[in-house]
């Protein structure tokens, strides 16, 4: 087993992933062109793509332990191949769509998204577990480091993005070829990643995850899943990536109606934030404590949010970006990390629970978001939100006192 090969393996497919999300929202107003959606239902058609993220991470946590972890990760790469090239090849309706499931093209198109959305929830299945056991003694600072390439894919997407804007003239007048030949040419990218991280897991071999290999029964898994502190982290996991992530897949085509300027950029810049800031994230979590961290993000998070749904300047977009990228950077890894911390006896299936919880959320929040966008404006799309974050302070508030009044933060360990 090569531990630095199969990191690295992870990393990349992470990168796929979230290539999924910065280059998905840079061609979402051309999508809705071409096959004649408005916002609303443009939020209908991203919510099967985490209702599948969900799913994928529910049922591949859990079955880390059965099918091993090659096997899931080779079968998100192929979905990822197989969902991008149903949407660039599905045709284009005749009129406007009344209804999402009223139109074979657009049923079509749900289910792409759903595949898609499956793909993504393998990859953090099987990596979050993977990373936890080849790391046993540095979970939360290797999980920072592991998600950084969450952001480090969103700048590789939004960049390639905006080079084929420019390259095509996509930002300009062009012809209606034009336009949809360069949205499909951006997602025909993404299935170029998933082939280079099934390249790299070619021949290696995956270790068995930490659960079993200390021997941890199911029943002692169910009851570390149903302690009261797991059922209120899990909680927290909804407000958390509802505030990370549902307004990421808005960026681009939000600021761009606010501010003029590509909205693609400001996706970017704050994916660069979070990418060099977690490389920080376990000597943080050292010195602040994890939920003392987490307490300082979402306190951010909502001030830049809310700022976010003020900026009418390129100046203003910015200042309010870096404001809400650094409050974001630490809230999934760190969550992931105090999960496997605080509770090992639940393997895989407590991260497979978190990850999905997190993407369900973000499923419920799209379309509300669109809604929002469409109905009141993109100022209340933003600031509504933020919200979300103003709760987290008094959740991660409270976790921090609790273990402040224990003596300090301890991970629990797993003997082999």
């Amino acid at each position: 087993m090569n531990r630095n090969r199969l990191f690295i393996a992870s990393c990349v497919a992470l990168v796929t992933t979230s290539m999924v999300f910065s280059i998905r929202g840079d061609v979402l107003d051309a999508l809705g062109n071409d096959f004649q959606l408005n916002k609303e239902q443009l939020g209908q058609l991203l919510s099967p793509a985490f209702l599948g993220f969900t799913l994928s991470i529910l049922i591949g946590g859990s079955l880390v332990d059965l099918f091993g972890m090659r096997r899931l990760l080779t079968i998100s790469g192929l979905f990822y191949v197989a969902a991008i090239l149903a949407i660039v090849v599905a045709p284009f309706p005749d009129g406007p769509i009344s209804s999402i499931f009223g139109n074979p093209i657009t049923i079509l198109l749900w289910f792409a998204m759903l595949t898609l959305g499956l793909a993504q929830g393998l990859v953090e299945g099987v990596i979050n577990p993977l990373c936890s056991t080849l790391y046993p003694e540095d979970k939360t600072h290797r999980m920072n480091v592991l998600h950084a390439w969450w952001p480090g894919g969103l700048i590789v997407g939004g960049l390639l993005a905006y080079v084929i804007t420019k390259i095509m003239g996509l930002d300009g007048s062009v012809s209606e070829a034009t336009a949809t030949l360069g949205w499909r040419v951006k997602l025909l990218t993404i299935p170029l990643v998933a082939v280079a991280y099934l390249f790299i897991i070619k021949g290696q071999s995956f270790p068995v995850t930490e659960r079993v290999s200390a021997g941890v029964s199911n029943r002692a898994m169910l009851m570390d899943l149903l302690r009261p502190s797991f059922i209120c982290l899990w909680i927290c996991m909804w407000l958390t990536s509802a505030t990370e992530l549902g307004p990421d897949q808005w960026v681009p085509s939000l600021i761009t109606n606010l501010t003029g300027m590509q909205g693609i950029l400001i996706l970017v810049y704050t994916a660069g934030i979070m990418f060099v800031l977690r490389f920080f994230g376990g000597p943080l979590a050292h010195a602040f404590s994890p939920f003392g961290l987490m307490t300082i993000s979402a306190a951010l998070a909502a001030a830049g949010l809310y700022a976010l749904g003020s900026a009418t300047t390129m100046f203003g977009a910015f200042a309010a970006a870096t404001l809400f990228g650094v409050g974001k950077t630490y809230f999934w890894p760190t969550m992931l990390g105090v999960t496997s911390e605080l509770f090992p006896k639940g393997g895989p299936v407590a991260l497979a629970l978190m990850g999905g919880t997190g993407n369900l959320a973000i499923a419920f929040v799209l379309p509300i978001m669109g809604g929002w966008y469409e109905n009141h404006g993109a100022q209340a799309a933003f600031q509504n939100v933020a919200v979300l974050p103003m709760v987290l302070i008094v959740f991660f508030g409270l976790f921090f006192l609790h273990f402040w009044r224990k003596g300090g933060y301890k991970p629990e360990t797993l003997e082999s």
